[in-house]
């Protein structure tokens, strides 16, 4: 008896598959998927299994409440840690309709949602989930569109939130209404150690704005403003909260427009921080002048191990006040100096040489071709090893 009701089952199931077409073709596909995975955890791993089980319940009556094809990779999540949905087109309403799902799982704990099209009205449904979340710790927000207003749902989210840890918010059109949002989550959220806000349009009045906040922050180690438009004033006043920081270990600022005055502001925080490790300042219309004044900073400064201003329109006089700085500093700790796309005369060239015997460990990245101009092979097997676990220079084209 039992046999005959599984074939007449099957027959129906069968039927169904057949009849649907399109989005219910999926819908019915990732149910199936659902049904088998929920079954086969209910066999092995009892409670666990079936915690599963009603959580893929209650997101497919979410699709179906929110008119959304469901995404069959959540329904297969089981335990697993990270939830990769970039690229699906989820919109507000698939965030919506993932919101229940997302609140309740005790799993997720990097949740990448790049570009998706959420807009702010997505942002403020995801916000409503990282309140209640205690454990999703990252999170990629990337190229979304999210604006001032989806920006200030996250960051009222995350100051009620200590356990997101990163946050990646690239290419989300942030101007300089969002830095008051930015500077307020800095100045409350504590447990936020990696954000990235690379490719937005921050510009001088957001450096004002995020100066200040930068110099109080007391939890964030790495910090990616690359691609914006910080420039004047607002450079020189983001250079004085780094001044101010005793957080901050990875910087990366380059593609902005910091000049002269943002270099010189720069070298002044350089002689009093002494807890950054990794700047990068590449292509920001930084001239000789501007070199020589953030060499004062490399006088004095003993934690920068890496510094990169390459594509700077800096002479060859500026790359030797630069290697004269390094030199007079015996307890620098410098391990990559990058002067790429910068023309150097022989005497830069020849000072460079030099620098090898009194620091090993220095490795001098300029544009000529010519051997003698790097260090022994053996020192540059030294410098991989020791920025293997770079954060920074692992993500530049160096």
């Amino acid at each position: 008896m039992k046999g005959p009701c599984k074939k007449v089952q099957k027959n129906e199931d069968q039927e169904g598959e057949a009849a649907a077409t399109g989005p219910q073709a999926e819908t019915l596909e990732a149910k199936k998927s659902w049904t088998a995975n929920s079954h086969s955890a209910l066999e092995t791993e009892g409670t666990h299994g079936l915690g599963e089980r009603v959580m893929a319940d209650l997101y497919l009556e979410s699709c179906r409440a929110n008119s959304v094809v469901p995404v069959s990779r959540l329904l297969r999540q089981g335990s697993a840690s990270e939830l990769n949905l970039q690229h699906r087109g989820l919109g507000p309403q698939g965030i919506r309709a993932l919101a229940s799902t997302l609140t309740s799982n005790l799993y997720i704990k990097r949740l990448d949602l790049r570009d998706n099209e959420l807009g702010g009205a997505g942002a403020e449904a995801l916000a409503d989930v990282l309140r209640k979340n205690s454990v999703i710790s990252d999170v990629d927000l990337s190229e979304n569109q999210i604006g001032a207003a989806g920006l200030q749902a996250i960051c009222a989210a995350l100051a009620l939130n200590p356990t997101v840890q990163k946050m990646q918010l690239q290419g989300n059109r942030l101007e300089e209404k969002a830095a008051q949002h930015l500077a307020a989550l800095l100045l409350r959220h504590t447990g936020l150690k990696s954000l990235d806000l690379s490719y937005n349009q921050l510009n001088d009045l957001a450096g004002e704005t995020l100066g200040p906040a930068v110099a109080e922050n007391t939890g964030l180690t790495e910090l990616n403003l690359s691609w914006n438009h910080l420039r004047g004033l607002g450079a020189i006043a983001f250079a004085r909260g780094l001044e101010a920081n005793i957080f901050l270990k990875v910087l990366d600022i380059s593609h902005n427009g910091f000049g002269d005055s943002g270099a010189c502001a720069v070298g002044e925080a350089l002689r009093v921080n002494n807890v950054l490790e990794e700047l990068n300042m590449r292509n920001n219309r930084i001239s000789t002048s501007g070199a020589l004044k953030l060499g004062l900073g490399l006088q004095v400064n003993q934690t920068l191990r890496v510094l990169i201003i390459s594509k700077n329109p800096i002479c060859s006089d500026g790359c030797v006040g630069l290697l004269k700085s390094v030199r007079s500093n015996k307890s620098s700790g410098l391990e990559l100096l990058d002067v790429s796309g910068i023309q150097v005369s022989r005497e830069c060239d020849e000072l460079a040489s030099s620098m090898s015997e009194a620091f090993p460990g220095l490795c001098i990245k300029h544009c000529t071709s010519r051997r003698k101009d790097w260090p022994q092979a053996s020192t540059r097997s030294q410098l991989s090893s020791a920025l293997s676990g770079s954060s920074l220079t692992s993500n530049m084209q160096l």
